[in-house]
């Protein structure tokens, strides 16, 4: 699917409305936040792994920098690097994985499409990551990289569509914000709502370190058992794709049918689902909030964790 498209039409009609691009799960603040749990549960071995690699490999200055330059955290600031670059290196397959509605659970590769996907391009990274003869250079991208996919992995809507470009070809109306159209984009989204306007009004103002201190706490007591669950990317894939149809799509008013699949490039396909969609004049106000905040709150800290326990197992072969 050719997203990126989308995505700058939906930027450009979101103007003014919106904190981030549409093309960002979680957003600046929700990518941060990952990084920041990651952090802390990082052995001193994985420490020193990301401190060497990504300071002695700094980001181009002359980088025009979405989120800005306010954190010094360098795993924080590695964290939306791989959104900045996105049009230069074309990379925009690998931040998600088309998994349709309503699909048999299968190898991933059935969904990976032919640029790559999430789950492909984490495995990748990683691999390169890990060889300690690849250039430092290209570790740290790597690294920045995998600290990105990590967190898009678990936004369910980079794991599930329904035709609907994951979710941007699905109008709604958010609170007071009502639907603005341009060139067959819309905003706000239900796509653009998981990204960015529910994790920043589940925030209510934090920044990126109070809120990782807030998910710490309030997930603590399943922390240690997500690590010993292990390292599962098909799974964590799956796991989003659920909570796509269970709490993305499942809570939705109207209900939104699953679409039988084809092929979608942009909003107009599929007998123009976009209109389709934006007839159902569907909403998301309190109700909706309340019960998607606490599964964003869930997955952004497993991202943490699940972040860091890759980058621990990476340190223990990598100088």
């Amino acid at each position: 699917m050719k997203r990126m498209a989308l995505y700058a039409m939906v930027l450009i009609a979101a103007a003014g409305l919106a904190s981030a691009p549409a093309a960002q799960a979680w957003g600046c603040k929700g990518h941060q936040t990952v990084a920041l749990i990651a952090e802390k549960h990082l052995t001193p071995e994985a420490k020193q792994m990301v401190q060497t690699l990504l300071n002695g490999n700094p980001i181009d200055p002359a980088l025009k920098r979405y989120c800005g330059d306010a954190t010094r955290d360098a795993m924080a600031d590695a964290s939306t690097w791989a959104d900045d670059i996105r049009s230069q290196a074309k990379n925009g397959p690998l931040h998600y994985i088309d998994i349709p509605r309503g699909a048999r659970r299968a190898p991933l590769s059935e969904f990976c499409g032919k640029d790559g996907c999430v789950t492909k391009a984490i495995e990748d990274d990683l691999a390169v990551m890990k060889d300690k003869n690849t250039d430092a250079a290209k570790r740290a991208e790597a690294m920045r990289y995998l600290i990105h996919f990590v967190g898009d992995l678990h936004q369910p809507l980079h794991a599930t569509t329904n035709n609907d470009e994951g979710g941007n070809c699905v109008p709604l109306k958010y609170f007071r914000r009502k639907v603005h159209e341009h060139n067959h984009g819309y905003s706000p989204n239900l796509h653009s709502l998981w990204d960015t306007a529910i994790p920043e009004r589940d925030m209510e103002g934090a920044d990126p370190a109070e809120y990782a201190e807030t998910l710490e706490e309030a997930f603590a007591p399943q922390i240690e058992g997500w690590r010993k669950a292990g390292i599962h990317i098909e799974e964590w894939a799956w796991e989003s794709h659920e909570y796509g149809e269970k709490s993305v799509y499942g809570e939705l008013a109207p209900k939104i049918s699953i679409e039988p699949l084809v092929a979608v490039q942009s909003c107009t396909d599929d007998n123009n689902i976009g209109e389709r969609m934006l007839s159902l004049h569907i909403a998301a106000s309190t109700a909706y909030q309340e019960k998607a905040g606490p599964v964003v709150e869930k997955r952004i800290a497993q991202a943490g964790v699940r972040l860091a326990m890759i980058l621990n197992d990476a340190a223990k072969i990598t100088p």
